[in-house]
């Protein structure tokens, strides 16, 4: 799988078991109704985190948040707010579940449905909020490596 390029996002749940936790294993379900997925190993704070909460947020990354990324990533890091300490972050209108500054773009779900395979759970979220931002390099995995994608902005029609 190191092969396939993946984006890569920071799921976050709020409220009294704060958390985040870097991903890639993350994708768009639906358009009608809205809907992503992501997959979150059993063993994986977040798991009990997306079910105990029953919603989530999910921050994707640009080019310049690989800090970011890593940080997420790290199993020794502080868990519980303290993780967020010197992150750049606000809750979400509908989940409070942290968004991340900076980010490409974030989106809050309402946990859909949960389906256990092997040792992940695929969590689907129906999207009740979304935002991007204009312009910014995206942040890949690409072969046991961040990289970063610069799109060219396509003229809009006239």
């Amino acid at each position: 799988m190191s092969r396939f390029a993946t984006g890569v996002t920071v799921v976050t749940v709020g409220g009294d078991h704060i958390h985040a936790m870097t991903a890639n294993a993350f994708t768009s379900v639906s358009l009608a109704p809205p809907s992503v997925l992501c997959s979150v190993a059993h063993s994986a704070v977040m798991h009990g985190a997306i079910t105990s909460a029953g919603a989530f947020a999910v921050s994707i990354l640009g080019g310049e948040q690989e800090k970011l990324a890593r940080h997420f990533a790290d199993k020794n890091r502080t868990l519980g707010r303290a993780q967020f300490d010197g992150v750049a972050w606000r809750p979400g209108p509908r989940t409070q579940a942290p968004v991340l500054s900076g980010s490409l773009a974030w989106l809050e779900c309402e946990l859909t449905e949960a389906y256990v395979f092997g040792d992940h759970t695929i969590f689907i979220g129906t999207v009740l909020s979304a935002e991007s931002a204009e312009g910014g390099r995206g942040l890949l995995f690409f072969d046991g490596a961040f990289r970063q994608v610069t799109s060219p902005r396509l003229p809009k029609s006239a």
